[in-house]
């Protein structure tokens, strides 16, 4: 039996030349159009044809189902019509991907350029004719937050690991000091640990800097890897996505990359904001999100706003990441921060006085991450000197970071608050008005700027309309005269200080 050059039988009673594959592949580029053929049929690759069945290859597994899935009728279709028979099968198969560069060599001479636009069913970003061999890629070595230069994904068993960024054993359910601003988050991401099956999906949670969503990020994919050991999670940021994106199409191993991201049973990608604006890693982004959630896999998204407050992020990507469970990460209350301290120190198994974790827990209240710095530093440099641990050199060695901690309040802002709490306007305060409506709340104003900020008197004066720094020294006697007289004036001043240190 006569085989010709790409394996086919001559015994077959219809044309299966090379001629007659490349007026097939024509006719699917007409019919399919550019973008589709591109993207999904350019890499198929003629091996036989037996008995009414026609065999082809292509490189990965994730691009073979995806055209057995959608694909076969069309095959079947432009086969018949460009070779005058008819087929009645076609089988899809993984092949050698170094054999899709001699496939398409027929092509040559079109134009091969990826077409980017959207209109595709699930990915925008055509795979390059000549895909590189998954097992060409580099061993993914690095574990935590780059990869070494020349290294890609390695498509070894338990890769994803690799993918991964090393996660931090500390970080467990264990020891994450729950309290109202986040025991909803802390329950929510417990759920998703526990269950064997897919509960939220996807679980979004968001809260700001230093407030805890790393944490649970980490005892999320802790906890599974612990009870669940053979589900594949991949954890990463949203800008080592970008990264291992960008590689992709510099090397052209898009299909390899989609294979990795779309074949994972959890996949965990922290500080989502920071593909805001990013198009292409966005439209990646939102089709293996929307692939992962179609085959009922776990999807785990950290940011610092809710989904709906992304900004830079696309309308249509915004409105899937609020599809399951979004979960807040409120800011933390004293009672919380000390309970944190407490957690902290008993573990370090340190000696620090109880007035100064709550001292600590009062000044720095913004940032926990910051308050377990600041804990740390206190230690190490009570340890290195051979001094124990006291409210005065706590003062003293964290200065630098009290001042920092300490809410920086505007004469603007002072300004404001006032005005709206006596219902005047904001150009009363710098206007030559001298009736006690406005008078003496501009008074008040005057003296909260000079209690607190480190504004100097003239500067106090010119910023209320240009008056002399002896007005603000008469403003600020006053209202401390009227405080020890009047309780409701005490009470309003009171009210708008604690307002605007709040």
């Amino acid at each position: 039996m006569l085989v010709s050059q790409t394996g086919t039988s001559k015994a077959d009673n219809y044309d299966v030349s090379d001629n007659a594959w490349a007026r097939v592949r024509g006719h699917l580029r007409v019919t399919a159009g550019e973008t589709v053929f591109q993207q999904w049929l350019k890499s198929l690759t003629l091996k036989r044809v037996d008995d009414g069945i026609a065999t082809f290859t292509v490189p990965g597994k994730f691009m073979c189902e995806w055209i057995r899935t959608n694909y076969l009728d069309l095959l079947k279709s432009s086969w018949s019509q460009e070779t005058g028979g008819a087929i009645h099968d076609v089988v899809v198969e993984v092949g050698n991907p170094g054999a899709a560069k001699s496939a398409v060599a027929s092509d040559k001479n079109w134009d091969t350029h990826r077409d980017t636009h959207r209109s595709a069913p699930i990915t925008p970003l055509a795979p390059s004719a000549s895909v590189k061999p998954a097992s060409s890629f580099g061993q993914a070595t690095e574990r935590a937050t780059h990869l070494p230069s020349g290294s890609f994904i390695s498509d070894q068993p338990g890769d994803e690991e690799a993918l991964s960024v090393q996660l931090d054993s500390r970080l467990g359910f264990e020891n994450f000091v729950v309290g109202k601003p986040n025991e909803f988050a802390f329950a929510a991401a417990r759920r998703v640990a526990e269950s064997a099956e897919v509960t939220f999906n996807p679980l979004f949670l968001y809260g700001g800097v230093g407030l805890g969503k790393t944490h649970l990020m980490h005892s999320i994919a802790l906890d599974i890897r612990r009870r669940q050991p053979e589900r594949r999670v991949v954890y990463m940021s949203a800008e080592k996505f970008m990264y291992h994106f960008i590689r992709a199409l510099r090397f052209k191993d898009t299909v390899a990359f989609k294979e990795k991201f779309r074949n994972v049973d959890v996949l965990m990608i922290d500080d989502v904001q920071f593909i805001s604006g990013k198009d292409s890693t966005q439209e990646e982004f939102f089709h293996t999100f929307n692939t992962l959630v179609d085959q009922n896999r776990q999807v785990v998204i950290s940011a610092d706003k809710s989904p709906h407050d992304l900004e830079g992020m696309e309308e249509r990507l915004r409105s899937r990441l609020g599809w399951g469970l979004v979960a807040d990460i409120h800011p933390t209350t004293y009672e919380l921060r000390l309970g944190i301290l407490q957690a902290k120190v008993e573990k370090m198994g340190v000696e620090v006085p109880m007035k100064v974790q709550e001292f600590l827990a009062h000044k720095i209240s913004q940032n926990v991450r910051a308050l377990e710095g600041a804990l740390h530093r206190l230690v190490a440099h009570a340890e290195l000197v051979g001094r124990p641990v006291t409210l005065e050199s706590t003062q003293d060695i964290l200065g630098d970071l009290l001042r920092a901690s300490e809410r920086r309040v505007t004469i603007e802002e002072i300004q404001k608050k006032v005005a709206e709490h006596f219902n005047i306007r904001m150009s009363d305060m710098v206007s030559a008005r001298r009736s006690r409506s406005v008078a003496r709340p501009r008074q008040i104003a005057m003296y909260l700027s000079k209690q607190l900020t480190s504004r100097s008197l003239p500067d106090i004066g010119r910023r209320f309309g240009g008056r002399d720094h002896t007005t603000v020294m008469h403003a600020v006697k006053k209202v401390e005269d009227l405080q020890g007289k009047d309780v409701s004036f005490a009470e309003d001043v009171e009210i708008l200080r604690r307002m605007l240190e709040g």
